[in-house]
């Protein structure tokens, strides 16, 4: 955060202030987690459902906050700012905030793999530029605000992750972030709960169209059937659309051809279009090679050289829970258990199909799907037998239907149900591993199976 004071920050909030001598300082920074204090922060109070941050307040003035914003009066030793509604006053704060900023904002928006094209993207823009990027699952309607409110001097660019889960938040994001790049990656089947069908998530997402900052570049996927239905007439006049394939369709912007794999060791492509090269990937799947062009057409907006997108491809690394390799003692395990949807789930099974050795799945059940979640889940067993998986485990009543369906084909699958599931498969399958063997393990973040990676290396180890 830059050039922002306490009485600064309490009207741009329309807020009341409490406070000392400190009504001059500088605030250094934005949190809502008391842990993440440091001096001269300012800490914002939100009232959760198990955890009042009001609580905190004191404990984070001790630590050398610059001060908080609460919406309850109350006994506070330092200064603060009191307003009818903490989460109302972030987003108000970060809208504020973002008007004075001058750098590019580019919004990451889709279904699947937002964090990862967010990844690719930072990478590439940090051989030029000094990149801020959103950090964990902070791309909701209280996790954008502490984003952008974490813009520095020092930084050159941002890149934030846009998600969302029920109708209406996207307009809240979109006023918050006014993108000067927004990126559209695919509509899967995400959240179908409350969206019910992947028209009504991109209806959703494309909200944010409304909000874009002044002369916007929108890049969108042409390989999504539902993506490339946008069109000029959606956008704002002074905004252009720049599109990006993997297929020899010729249609768009910027195109990958022979496209080569080269197992876990990544992929390699040349570009054609708007710009020319030949790239290398040092991730697996066709899905990077669809999110190196996105990041390609982003930087090529931005003004960056064909030598340094190249670079920034090549520079590109898993991060914990997305497709992170880890390796020990022969065994490769794919911790991708972030999160789960049937799209996210296949291009797991994908990689782990390019994998030599034994191939083995360890599958858990996927959340917010709709009434159509048995059948979503069942049909991964197609999945299952096109990426030739030698083994597949499930822990949770509705990845046992995967297993169900599997019956009478020639691959071991076995589930696990109840709340000792996870455990009694640790004990099933951790004797079955050898070397060579490479592990997908794959859930909803809901299913804690971070808990499965960790017991896994533990034996390993």
């Amino acid at each position: 955060m830059k050039n922002m004071t306490l009485k600064q920050i309490a009207k741009a909030v329309n807020g009341k202030l409490f406070c000392d001598n400190s009504i001059d300082n500088n605030a250094k920074g934005v949190v809502m987690d008391n842990r993440l204090v440091q001096e001269g922060y300012v800490f914002v109070a939100i009232c959760g459902n198990r955890v009042d941050g009001h609580t905190f307040v004191n404990d984070t003035i001790e630590k050398g906050a610059l001060g908080a914003i609460v919406e309850k009066e109350g006994d506070y030793i330092g200064p603060y700012i009191l307003v009818d509604s903490t989460k109302d006053a972030l987003r108000t704060l970060a809208t504020y905030y973002r008007e004075q900023l001058q750098i590019p904002i580019i919004g990451v928006i889709g279904s699947v793999g937002k964090t990862s094209t967010k990844e690719m993207i930072a990478s590439v823009l940090s051989e030029k530029y000094k990149v801020l990027k959103t950090k964990g699952n902070y791309n909701n309607s209280i996790g954008l605000p502490l984003t952008i409110l974490s813009i520095t001097e020092e930084h050159q660019a941002a890149v934030v992750e846009m998600g969302v889960s029920e109708f209406g938040e996207m307009e809240i994001l979109g006023e918050i972030a006014k993108p000067d790049i927004v990126v559209f990656t695919n509509i899967g089947q995400c959240h179908l709960e409350n969206f019910k069908t992947r028209d009504g998530i991109l209806k959703e997402k494309t909200r944010v169209l409304d909000y874009l900052n002044n002369n916007a570049t929108v890049v969108v996927n042409n390989d999504d059937d539902k993506l490339s239905t946008i069109d000029e007439k959606r956008i704002p006049r002074d905004a252009q659309i720049v599109t990006y394939s993997c297929k020899d369709d010729n249609k768009s912007m910027y195109q990958a051809y022979d496209i080569r794999n080269m197992g876990l060791e990544g992929m390699k492509a040349k570009v054609r279009g708007e710009v020319s090269a030949e790239i290398t990937i040092p991730l697996p799947g066709i899905h990077n090679v669809s999110n190196a062009m996105c990041a390609i057409a982003v930087a090529n907006a931005l003004g960056e050289s064909v030598e340094s997108i190249i670079e920034g491809i090549k520079k590109v690394a898993t991060i914990a829970g997305r497709s992170n390799f880890i390796k020990v003692n022969g065994v490769t395990i794919i911790d991708d258990c972030y999160n789960a949807n049937p799209a996210s789930v296949r291009a797991g099974l994908g990689i782990l199909g390019m994998s030599t050795g034994r191939k083995i799945a360890i599958l858990g059940d996927m959340g917010e799907l709709g009434d159509d979640e048995l059948n979503l889940h069942r049909e991964l067993s197609e999945s299952v037998l096109d990426n030739k998986i030698d083994m597949l485990f499930t822990v949770g009543e509705l990845s046992k239907s995967i297993v169900d369906d599997l019956n009478g084909n020639q691959i071991e699958a076995k589930s696990f149900v109840g709340d000792d599931g996870k455990e009694r498969l640790l004990d099933y399958v951790i004797p079955k591993i050898e070397k060579g063997d490479t592990i997908l393990v794959k859930a909803s973040h809901f299913m804690n199976f971070p808990f499965i990676v960790d017991k896994i290396k533990e034996a390993l180890e």
